[in-house]
């Protein structure tokens, strides 16, 4: 099968081995509670990056990176029950096994989402890992309430990027809370406020006076942050309501909890890839919010944030999406389609 990885891990995109075209054996027979998939079409995240960097590899041992994809059962394990071949899914994959930038692929059906019918391959690809990540921070982990909210605020930070897109769109349809947003290019602000932010601030400047200035906002109640530094969580401290939640995605250096110890504030990781990294007796979730989300999508509630296609899945494009990536600039997801 047709698939793209590497051979020598944390070269620069620059370098063509940075991601090279390979030929590998098809997956097995799926086993246990595992799909075989005919991958349509990908989406490339910052996971992907630091993967590239830090994943070891050989010769012998190419890895295939890729974690969100769309496509079609081939196969199914003696243990599969949610699926059946010919469905068309969209999932986000995991961490230690191959990745989706492959024509076949395996992944456990627990993890696995019927894609939105109304979307096609490349804009569902753009979904699971980002609808995940911001659906589980937003209720499993800050616990905004479904349906409620009001009276109180939610400040999402780094509003443009692929996460924080899918979390506006989620707080303004399935909760009553204000979503403030961050951005700081006119193309980002454009963006987060049609996804949905009533409120927009700059991130590139103090962001607690910016807060504090907007007339009637309620408490902060809730805060969302996907890009983290010293400088940022002082702001946040200073914005949280007291008893307030914080959630962060990133990896930051670390940071002095400290600052908000007088206002009870708890702090919250969300890995998406924890349910599965663990077999969590949860795990099974993963398969129900992707398919809520599919729901929304069909409903026209919930927009998929594809926003550039990079055309066939091949080394060429995989190394231009890393690069653009790496660059910090991006808006919405890049995808690609096809072999």
């Amino acid at each position: 099968m047709k698939a793209v990885g590497y051979r020598q891990h944390g070269l620069p995109i620059s370098d063509p081995r940075a991601l090279e075209d390979l030929e590998l054996p098809d997956p097995g027979p799926p086993t246990g509670r595992d799909l075989l998939v005919r991958v349509q079409a990908v989406s490339v995240n910052p996971r992907d990056v630091k993967s590239r960097m830090a994943f070891a590899a050989s010769a012998e041992k190419p890895v295939v990176l890729g974690y969100d994809a769309s496509g079609v059962v081939e196969a199914v394990g003696p243990e599969a029950r949610l699926f059946s071949p010919g469905d068309a899914v969209f999932y986000a994959g995991v961490l230690d096994r191959q990745g989706s930038n492959a024509e076949l692929q395996l992944v456990d059906e627990r993890i696995v989402g019927r894609k939105p019918a109304r979307l096609d391959h490349a804009a569902a690809a753009s979904l699971p890992l980002t609808a995940l990540t911001a659906w589980e921070m937003l209720f499993d982990r800050l616990e905004v309430p479904r349906g409620g909210g009001a009276e109180e605020a939610l400040l999402i930070i780094g509003g443009a990027g692929g996460v924080p897109s899918i979390a506006i769109q989620l707080a303004r349809r399935l909760t009553d809370a204000v979503v403030v947003a961050t951005a700081s290019r006119p193309e980002s602000v454009a963006w987060v406020r049609n996804l949905g932010a009533q409120q927009v601030v700059d991130h590139s400047r103090p962001l607690g006076a910016q807060v504090a200035a907007i007339p009637g906002l309620p408490p902060v109640r809730w805060i969302f942050s996907t890009h983290t530094d010293t400088a940022s969580w002082a702001e946040m401290a200073k914005i949280i309501a007291p008893q307030g939640r914080i959630g962060l995605i990133d990896d930051p250096e670390p940071l002095d909890l400290r600052l908000v110890k007088f206002k009870s504030v708890s702090v919250h990781w969300e890995a998406m890839f924890t349910r599965p990294m663990f077999a969590t007796a949860d795990m099974v979730r993963q398969h129900e919010i992707l398919n809520e989300v599919a729901a929304l999508v069909d409903a026209g509630a919930l927009r998929a944030t594809a926003a550039q296609n990079y055309g066939t899945i091949n080394a060429e494009n995989l190394r231009r999406a890393h690069a653009v990536l790496e660059a910090g600039r991006v808006v919405g997801k890049i995808v690609l389609e096809g072999f």
